[in-house]
């Protein structure tokens, strides 16, 4: 693929991503939200309480200022990160387009683009979450904070470079078993390796404090998991749409010249 072709995926890629991330800062809003509010609310509670039994209660205390106002968290911020993470992850997801449009099998620009977007979804989001899944700010122990994320980023790294190893053993498998059984191989290897990971990693054990209510973590897991299932589903969509158009259109400008029709011969008169 030429290179002003792959820029210009990247760009409608990027732009994808920020569409996407309009639609996903709206579930976050609306359904994640709440639940952040009332784990602060569980938090401060807890604290006020910790502080009663310590003999503190009676006693005025400075409140902590806070550099942030909430409400300002909760709109310019969650959207300031919301559509940065969608533009980087367009970007992102729109070169590993490039590479896999004509690699992966006969697909169509869009189909090649949900296929990608589901892809990234799985292994980026979908396998690290099932093996360490989101939970509310001020939940776990924060002395902790530096080794989940460790784990959590290793998850990412490990699951990407499952997928790409399975991709590349569907590949090699194609010819002898066909694209149907090469594919089934690769994903139930995919799915064992996987399982085999989850077994021997650590567990996050004290990533949720013991007596934090537990519908309030059920909600925010399952807003965090919509709004990663919106912004993929949304970015399938437009940048599909939008590299199908531009494909077409190069495409289009580079048969011009030949569709260019031969100026008509005039034939000689008859003899009479």
């Amino acid at each position: 693929m030429h290179a002003s072709t792959v820029r210009t995926l990247l760009i409608r890629g990027m732009l994808a991503g920020l569409i996407a991330g309009l639609f996903a800062f709206a579930v976050a809003y609306v359904g994640g939200e709440p639940s952040v509010d009332g784990s602060i609310a569980v938090e401060e509670a807890q604290a006020a309480q910790e502080a009663a039994h310590a003999g503190h209660g009676g006693g005025a205390e400075a409140e902590e200022e806070e550099v942030v106002s909430r409400s300002a968290q909760s709109t310019f911020g969650l959207a300031t990160g919301v559509l940065v993470y969608g533009v980087a992850l367009g970007g992102i997801a729109a070169l590993a387009f490039s590479f896999a449009l004509g690699r992966v099998g006969r697909f169509s620009p869009r189909a090649t683009a949900a296929l990608t977007a589901a892809a990234a979804f799985t292994t980026v989001y979908l396998v690290p979450f099932l093996k360490y899944p989101a939970t509310p700010p001020a939940v776990g122990n924060p002395d902790t904070i530096g080794r989940r994320t460790t784990l959590f980023f290793l998850m990412i790294l490990l699951s990407v470079l499952l997928g790409v190893a399975a991709v590349i053993l569907g590949r090699r498998l194609a010819p002898r078993l066909g694209n149907w059984n090469a594919s089934l191989a690769a994903g139930f290897g995919f799915v064992l390796v996987t399982g085999i990971a989850f077994a021997v990693l650590p567990a996050n054990d004290d990533a949720v404090k013991a007596g934090f209510p537990a519908k309030l973590l059920w909600e925010f897991r399952l807003a965090s998991l919509g709004v990663q299932v919106v912004l993929w589903v949304v970015f399938a969509v437009v940048f599909g749409y939008l590299a199908q158009k531009a494909l077409a259109a190069r495409t289009a400008a580079a048969e011009a010249p030949a569709r260019v029709e031969a100026p008509a011969r005039v034939e000689a008169p008859a003899a009479g």
